[in-house]
């Protein structure tokens, strides 16, 4: 498997830090990293994430609103 040198920068969270401010259980960032859907660290036997990853996550989950045009009748 081929390395790449992506340089993390920012605080490192731990599950706990990132499920808390995600508002869910442990068990989402968990399966988020199972899944490989979040950029994470392996610090020996310890997962962090990347406080800019999970930034990066929300902000890819992000929704906006739709505006309706009032002037124009379909």
């Amino acid at each position: 498997m081929a390395k790449t040198n992506t340089r993390v920068t920012g605080r490192l969270l731990t599950v706990a830090e990132a499920a808390e401010r995600l508002n869910t259980s442990q068990r989402y960032p968990r399966r988020l990293i199972e899944e490989r859907r979040i950029t994470f660290v392996r610090i020996g036997r310890h997962v962090r994430i990347p406080e800019s990853a999970l930034d990066e996550f929300i902000a890819t989950g992000v929704v906006e609103p739709l505006r309706l045009d009032m002037g124009r009748v379909a």
